[in-house]
């Protein structure tokens, strides 16, 4: 019923502002659309992300939106990084730490957070 339709992620922020900045300068993303002064809507590749005031952001411990970047992972790492992005390492069975990178056989994952602590990552998937 929903397999060919894309879905939208949705970031609960507390300071639109400074969510801003971060998503368009720091990550580069597209605003599509707004609604008014509690949300704003971002291109992403075919899909859009939603950034939306809320008293609950920061809650979620989880990866909240993964980007699917290819062999592409280390030089977005490394451009990240100097944007001042800091990245999460974390201890994970059958997983070495290469840099930033979490390396799982083939699979190469990179977490990050964005001001509010939406946890968000890259994938070379």
């Amino acid at each position: 019923m929903l397999g060919n339709i894309n879905a939208v992620a949705n970031l609960a922020v507390k300071d639109l502002a400074v969510a801003r900045r971060f998503y368009e300068d720091t990550l580069g993303l597209t605003q599509v659309g707004a609604q008014g002064e509690e949300a704003i809507v971002y291109r992403s590749g075919s899909t859009v992300v939603n950034v939306y005031r809320s008293a609950f952001a920061g809650t979620n411990q989880a990866t909240a939106v993964t980007w699917s970047v290819g062999g592409d992972i280390g030089r977005i790492v490394d451009a990240l990084k100097a944007k001042g992005v800091r990245f999460e390492h974390y201890d994970m069975p059958d997983t070495t730490l290469e840099g930033d990178l979490h390396v799982m056989g083939d699979m190469k994952v990179a977490w990050f957070k964005d001001p509010d602590g939406n946890i968000l990552n890259l994938i070379n998937d």
